[in-house]
């Protein structure tokens, strides 16, 4: 059970409770261990300075405090939930420290809660089209492959377009990744123009019915603005045969570069506007509290996160599962 102490304008800090769904709550276990790295930076580390405690103090919220922001939750998001635990012993919603583990869970789920927005595909729009950006190495492809998969086993028709012809690797793995789901591909050689690609890609899947497309691009150029730039001329190219497309622009990071993957979200946003954000490789880094940072500058709809390398392993962020996993109340 996720206790929740909700802020309104009457009572700061009432308590409400919200359980999770069956489906949820049965695979809590498991998302334990994939996000036991997250949970020992942060989970642990509170608990331990709650050990004990006889009494609430200052230290004790500095500390708290301190906790919160080397767990990459952000200086912005740890300072306003330490500021909120105050308002709550102010008045005396929090009065003993037992209570404080259950309410900084509650201030974490608050945070990110607005941000649990399952990716929902529109099929009176075919193809809807969804554009795949971030940088090199943040999972990008591979993310592709898996999505595009879940959205086959849903019963809808799928193509891809391999738009990172600047990195021939990315191509032969989407194609890897089509031949093994029997998804059609839309590749051209290394080098070629990457709107090109992609305009090709949109014609073939209007003219097949295809339900959805989904659009690998560049995670480099030679500088930022070239790649920013390259970004904008396929959202223009697109909006010649659809003036709607795409109509998701999804952003991959790795939730192990920290912070860097915070400004890589803000500066991807301010370029060319996303509308949702993956978040890969938790199962491997204790940086996991990255997305409170996230959630708390910039409010974009988490729609997966990747925790291990199977398919079945990117799933929809659920907000009260990702905060009892990280932060679990005995």
């Amino acid at each position: 059970m996720l206790r929740i102490f909700r802020k309104n304008k009457k009572k700061p800090g009432s308590v409400q409770d919200v359980q999770l769904r069956p489906a949820e709550a049965s695979g809590a276990d498991a998302l334990e261990l994939r996000l036991e790295d997250t949970r020992r930076q942060l989970g642990r580390r509170l608990g331990a300075l709650l050990t004990n405690r006889s009494s609430i103090d200052e230290d004790l919220l500095d500390e708290i405090e301190t906790t919160l922001i080397t767990s990459d939750i952000g200086v912005n998001a740890a300072l306003e939930i330490v500021e909120n635990l105050r308002a709550g012993i102010a008045n005396r919603v929090i009065t003993e420290p037992g209570q404080v583990l259950p309410a900084v869970q509650a201030e974490l789920y608050e945070l990110i809660e607005p941000c649990e927005q399952f990716l929902a595909v529109d099929e009176s729009r075919k193809p809807y089209v969804i554009l795949m950006v971030g940088v090199n190495g943040a999972g990008k492809t591979t993310t592709i492959g898996k999505l595009a998969q879940r959205f086959k086993e849903d019963g809808l028709e799928v193509m891809l377009a391999a738009g990172d012809t600047f990195r021939a690797a990315a191509v032969e793995q989407l194609k890897s990744w089509g031949e093994r789901n029997q998804i059609p591909v839309v590749a051209q050689g290394s080098g070629a123009d990457s709107a090109a690609v992609i305009f090709a890609a949109l014609q073939s899947a209007k003219a097949r019915g295809v339900d959805v497309l989904i659009a690998d691009t560049a995670g480099r150029l030679h500088t930022q603005h070239n790649l920013m730039e390259e970004l904008k001329k396929i959202h223009r190219v697109m909006s010649r045969i659809d003036e709607s497309a795409p109509h998701e622009i999804m952003l991959v990071v790795d939730a192990g570069t920290g912070q860097n993957a915070l400004n890589q979200a803000r500066e991807f946003n301010q370029a060319i506007g996303l509308t949702g954000i993956t978040i890969t490789k938790l199962d491997g880094t204790a940086r996991g509290g990255v997305l409170f940072g996230i959630a708390h500058e910039l409010g974009l709809p988490i729609r997966f996160i990747g925790v291990g390398e199977a398919a079945k392993d990117l799933r929809p962020f659920d907000a009260g599962s990702f905060v009892n996993a990280i932060l679990p109340i005995d």
